[in-house]
């Protein structure tokens, strides 16, 4: 058997128990960090990071554990069961992910087709809120509803209770969603917190996901309109609710998101940015260079 850095024959159980641990503990501990509402863009790379390693480790455990079993020499009957434990585990991520991609893609693009018949049936249009739909309704609210024809949708109420600064600023949130198709990122993180069973995962990227890209379309309103009009409508739009499947302006953190209008903009932290994105990188790398390196060079040579 070939040596390296560590025991190949270990490969499945490192690689299971760092997929383990970059799917709930890891997440946690990331969760409670401040510093992620000063790079949201750079954070979301991270998380984005922390995840595809959690399953890329999943599956690696799985795929170790069939070719050691191929040409592996040196398993007793304990690392024999060990390995069922990882190959198993490793199948049931597989399953997981392949089912949760399909349910949730499919069921979220019938929900937003139905809802865009109706917005489309009973919205009108109002030139003091350009390029939206405006809903009749008592209820502050505003949301874009994502996919390839989007919509952006804002009740009666709002437009009334909104100055013009303010709703602009609004609107240019919106617009944000549906530019840089932020569904696709959260509907991502969903299917990948979906992978996991429930004994080794965590709802905190998906949370944490949900949150950052409200800020990256705080940020890319603010540089349009200005923090304060911004920083107003949050206030104005803070209990509003919006349905399900839709992205909005309101109803995620909204007091740390008027707190964050108040601090220097994202662009002042370009060196603190970086460093994030070279530790994302690094978090794939690592255990790729440490655990899996070893590994195929082992396969290599046996075959």
């Amino acid at each position: 058997m070939l040596s390296g850095p560590l025991p190949v024959t270990a490969t499945p159980l490192i690689l299971t128990t760092m997929a383990l641990a970059l799917a709930g503990p890891a997440p946690a501990w990331l969760a409670r960090a401040k510093w992620p509402r000063r790079v949201p863009r750079a954070a979301l790379v991270l998380w984005q990071a922390l995840t595809l390693a959690a399953v890329l480790s999943a599956l690696g455990a799985g795929a170790s554990v069939a070719t050691l079993a191929v040409h592996g020499d040196q398993l007793n009957l304990g690392m024999v069961l060990l390995h069922a434990a990882a190959f198993v585990f490793t199948l049931t991520v597989l399953a997981r992910l392949l089912w949760a991609a399909h349910t949730l893609g499919t069921s979220l693009r019938a929900r937003r087709r139905r809802h865009r018949q109706l917005v489309d049936l009973l919205s009108h249009i109002d030139q003091r809120a350009p390029g939206a739909r405006i809903l009749d309704a008592r209820e502050t609210f505003a949301y874009c509803l994502p996919g390839l024809s989007s919509r952006l949708v804002i009740s009666s109420s709002a437009v009334d209770v909104l100055a013009d600064d303010e709703l602009r600023a609004v609107l240019e949130h919106e617009r944000a969603h549906a530019r840089a198709r932020h569904d696709l990122v959260v509907e991502g993180f969903a299917a990948l917190h979906s992978a996991f069973p429930w004994f080794g995962r965590s709802r905190a990227a998906l949370d944490a996901a949900s949150g950052l890209v409200e800020m990256l379309a705080d940020d890319a309103a603010r540089r349009r309109t200005g923090a304060l009009p911004l920083g107003r409508a949050l206030v104005r739009l803070a209990d509003a609710t919006v349905p399900a499947g839709t992205l909005g302006s309101s109803g995620t953190s909204p007091l740390v998101r008027i707190q964050r209008l108040a601090e220097p903009a994202p662009t002042t932290h370009r060196g603190f940015a970086a460093a994030v994105y070279v530790a994302s990188m690094a978090l794939i790398m690592v255990p790729t260079l440490t655990v899996a390196t070893p590994w195929l060079a082992y396969v290599s040579a046996g075959i």
